[in-house]
């Protein structure tokens, strides 16, 4: 298997400026995914994701901000590092209107790059295909009761 790219695909009951703010706004993004959430929803910006009482916390650095259609940021830098474009992981979150609802592409990159050695590269890819799996369906449950602002 070939570790250089992990992809999902979901349909969502909501319209895609719903969708957008629900994987780009930490007050939503904390509903679906890390237990909290802390970020700048800008390009450059900066924030963490939470997991527990601060058990994991992963730095983030926003990279392409563009409502509705896509939200990127990168993660899972060295402990003490910004995430940035030599040392870290990029998740592109990608939204398509499809009738009354939007088909999220979610690509998340890197993989290679990071330098790991082999049994790290597909643990984590499993790990983070796995995760993708429980966290993408709270995502599709969560934004239809998101109400447009």
């Amino acid at each position: 298997m070939e570790f250089g790219k992990l992809e999902r695909e979901i349909r969502i009951d909501a319209a895609p400026e719903i969708v957008f703010d629900v994987v780009s706004r930490p007050e939503h993004i904390k509903m679906w995914w890390p237990d909290d959430a802390s970020l700048e929803p800008v390009p450059g910006g900066a924030g963490e994701l939470v997991w527990g009482d601060r058990a994991k916390v992963a730095p983030i650095a926003v990279v392409e901000v563009d409502p509705p259609r896509k939200f990127a940021f990168r993660w899972v830098a060295p402990d003490g590092q910004r995430p940035e474009a030599d040392n870290s992981l990029l998740v592109a979150l990608e939204l398509e209107a499809s009738g009354d609802g939007t088909i999220l592409r979610l690509t998340e990159t890197g993989w290679r790059e990071k330098g790991w050695e082999a049994a790290a590269l597909e643990e984590t890819f499993h790990d983070h295909e796995r995760g993708w799996d429980i966290f993408l369906p709270r995502l599709r449950s969560y934004a239809p009761s998101v109400v447009a602002r």
